[in-house]
């Protein structure tokens, strides 16, 4: 579909929005292409590639939001769709508790496309099989597994958006994941491992060190392995070495969500109208980014067409912000953050995260385990939960002992639970080395959009006190 073609049904529509008496109009078009590989026991198990495509209208008048898609590009249909969005303002508009009103800003007119030497769409199925196959023999190189699976997947397209303030904006999403798990069976348990790396880059990233799939591949059977002659996880309030995957699953799930406006503005977050205070040590610093130099997702404008920059949400400790759409921001008199996100065009946008993180500090790991003496050493995890109370449990999906300051036995079982502002509260030293990624078999998930593609991991980060789960 050619882009002049688009951007014109995207101007029709705002026009024929403000004919029947919108006040404000966002038109966004969606083309996305989405491909899996999954490659299970040596077998191709499914391959598969699907297209999302379509526009979705936001009408506001009064304050009151109408939002409604049609994946048909065609002036009569998108005229349809914008009838239709009216029509939900209006009939909502009596129920609104919160009226949605922006501030005015002026028109920008902007075009990102994401630069890479080798995109996924340019290489054919063959040699990401290939990349399967080199990965999964490699980690079953490493121990007898009873199973191995492959997965690959890859998102790219096209993003345009058109607004009542005559903006014109289009970027071009990509991601790619490609991951390993190595499961073997000992006498007493199921044993398990992976390893993967997810990114918005080119396909040249798997060139270099350490990225190509036979490390990924490796590791995913080493880490098997040694869950194999794993011991079980010391249980109580232990200090703990956390690495850079859980620590951006706690940044995200725990904290971030916290700091997202409209749980704020409701008062469900336990950080509303706490901005300027002291909520955890000196040493945390937590940051949510569009575009990063550490990797993760490739994020330059929201779905309101706010351009999304970097935002500090909790600097040394001090809460010193929140995540924003640009009704949340004008309610709350400050500037937008470029947080409203949808999944696809069928979706209209909520606030939701883009890369959040840990900022960095100055730690070795070799100081951080040090630092840390005796406890444990959690790196990745494998899922939990995360409440709007800032409560949390996280499985630890590979750890470490760690005694006397050194790394010694893998341990199993491992799971680490508290509340975050208590978590953040004791946290005592950060890593310098940052591990950020995406991921296209997971993701974020909020009223009922899932999975959303954010970035998140970090550096690891060094806790006097968190409460395991073990014997």
């Amino acid at each position: 579909m050619e882009k002049d073609y688009v951007l014109d049904l995207l101007h029709k529509a705002v026009d024929h929005g403000h004919k029947l008496g919108a006040d404000f109009v966002e038109a966004r078009y969606d083309d996305l292409t989405l491909t899996t590989i999954n490659y299970t026991n040596e077998q191709v198990k499914e391959s598969s590639t699907k297209q999302r495509r379509g526009i979705g209208i936001m009408i506001y008048i009064n304050g009151s939001p109408g939002y409604s898609f049609t994946p048909i590009l065609e002036a009569d249909a998108l005229k349809e769709t914008t009838k239709r969005a009216l029509g939900i303002a209006k009939s909502t508009e009596s129920l609104l508790t919160f009226k949605h009103k922006y501030t005015d800003r002026p028109t920008i007119k902007d075009s990102i496309e994401l630069e890479v030497k080798i995109h996924p769409k340019d290489v054919e199925f063959e040699e990401k099989l290939d990349m399967l196959k080199r990965g999964v023999a490699c980690a079953k190189e490493q121990v007898g597994t009873q199973s191995t699976i492959g997965l690959w997947g890859e998102l790219w397209g096209n993003k345009l958006f058109v607004n009542s303030e005559q903006s014109e904006i289009y970027w071009t999403p990509l991601l790619f994941d490609l991951r390993f798990v190595a499961i073997a069976m000992t006498e007493t348990t199921q044993a398990r491992g992976s390893d993967e790396e997810g990114q918005s880059q080119g396909m040249e990233f798997f060139k270099l060190k350490g990225k190509d799939p036979e490390t990924i591949g490796t590791n995913a059977g080493k880490y098997c392995k040694e869950q194999t002659e794993a011991v079980a996880a010391p249980g109580g309030k232990q200090r703990a070495l956390v690495g850079p995957r859980m620590a951006g699953v706690l940044a995200h799930e725990s904290f971030g969500h916290l700091s997202e406006s409209d749980f704020v503005i409701t008062g469900m977050s336990p950080i509303s109208d706490r901005v300027g205070e002291q909520l955890g040590s000196e040493h945390a610093t937590i940051i949510d980014e569009g575009i990063t130099k550490y990797g993760g997702f490739f994020l330059p404008y929201d779905d309101q067409g706010t351009k999304t920059g970097k935002t500090v949400l909790m600097d040394k400790g001090m809460l010193v912000g929140y995540l924003h759409d640009r009704s949340t921001a004008n309610k709350m008199n400050t500037e937008t953050t470029g947080n409203s996100r949808a999944i696809t065009f069928m979706y209209p946008s909520i606030p939701r995260m883009k890369n959040t993180y840990f900022k960095p500090g100055d730690l070795s790991i070799e100081e951080s385990v040090e630092m840390v003496g005796d406890g444990i050493y959690a790196v990745g995890t494998s899922g939990g939960q995360a409440g709007l109370d800032g409560a949390f449990l996280f499985k630890c999906s590979r750890g470490y002992l760690i005694e006397k300051g050194e790394i010694t036995t893998p341990i199993k079982d491992a799971a680490l639970s508290g509340q975050i502002l208590d978590f953040i509260s004791q946290i005592s030293g950060v890593g310098k080395e940052m591990d950020l990624f995406t991921s296209y078999f997971g993701g974020c998930g909020k009223g009922g959009q899932y999975p959303l593609p954010v970035g998140l991991g970090g550096p690891s980060i060094v806790v006097d006190e968190v409460l395991v789960g073990g014997e």
